[in-house]
């Protein structure tokens, strides 16, 4: 058996339930770019894999995560779970949280395994009720909400990908690919909807408010609070195009990364008093 998931923090909990349940037992691969976000625009291409290359080469610089460009083996991925697939009797299982990252992930994913029908399984957890910590229920978004025994219970939920979503599914991810949105939310079910780049602008600037704030103080109040989320590296680019167009006033050096960094809104006072409310 071979998991797939979307994220490494649910390949972490996967990997617990693991020990709870031998028969889950099997190698776990991580799909590690986001999909929900970024141009897509002939993604199977040379051109449109290095546009997008390019373009996480951007979103990258300057923060905490400037390593980890390595999403771009999500190709070599693919190309050697198809050969295990050629080569053995394994069978694979997708897992999927109810949350753009993942869907879109499947979507660029299950558009290559067109010839594997009947060896690939998905586990989507749309609306399900889980049981957290403390016994209560919830329905969660991320795999890593999930405590590791309630894996045992989504297990159950694995099925094999239909002909008709063989069919389908890749004709809905060219449709979103040609729409090539910088932006993709999740409307329910597996529907995708393609939004402009200034998608999250408003709850940038909502979290802004009328004083001087750090980076990353901004980050930890504005990501719990959005209804639809997206990666905190996605906000920071945003937050530089913003800065870019004049809209949000910057101090300090991209350079000494993200802890550097001061905003404003320049619907507020300017930076009349900045190194004062800095400090505070």
């Amino acid at each position: 058996m071979i998991h797939i998931v979307f994220e490494p923090s649910g390949a972490e909990v996967l990997k617990k339930s693991i020990t709870l349940d031998e028969s889950l037992d099997g190698e776990i691969l991580v799909i590690k770019d986001d999909f929900a976000a970024g141009p897509v625009a002939n993604i199977y291409d040379a051109e449109g894999f290095q546009a997008r290359k390019a373009w996480w080469q951007s979103v990258l610089e300057f923060s905490p995560y400037t390593d980890q460009l390595d999403i771009v083996d999500d190709k070599m991925t693919v190309h050697q779970l198809k050969k295990k697939l050629e080569e053995t009797e394994e069978n694979v299982w997708i897992w999927m949280g109810q949350n753009p990252h993942d869907v879109c992930g499947y979507y660029w994913l299950i558009s290559q395994l067109a010839d594997y029908q009947g060896k690939i399984q998905v586990i989507y957890l749309n609306n399900l009720p889980f049981i957290n910590e403390i016994g209560g229920i919830f329905y969660p978004q991320y795999l890593h909400e999930i405590q590791p025994k309630e894996f045992l219970k989504a297990k159950r939920l694995a099925r094999p990908v239909t002909l008709s979503e063989f069919e389908l599914d890749p004709d809905e991810w060219r449709k979103i690919c040609r729409e090539d949105e910088m932006v993709r939310i999740l409307e329910g079910g597996k529907k995708i909807a393609s939004k402009d780049v200034s998608f999250f602008d408003k709850d940038i600037l909502d979290a802004l408010g009328e004083k001087t704030v750090k980076l990353p103080r901004l980050l930890s109040s504005l990501l719990p609070k959005m209804s639809i989320k997206t990666g905190d590296a996605f906000l920071v680019w945003r937050i530089r195009e913003l800065v870019n167009a004049g809209r949000i006033l910057c101090d300090g050096s991209w350079e000494k990364g993200w802890k550097d960094i001061a905003l404003k809104d320049t619907k507020g006072e300017l930076f009349v008093e900045m190194d004062e409310e800095i400090s505070e």
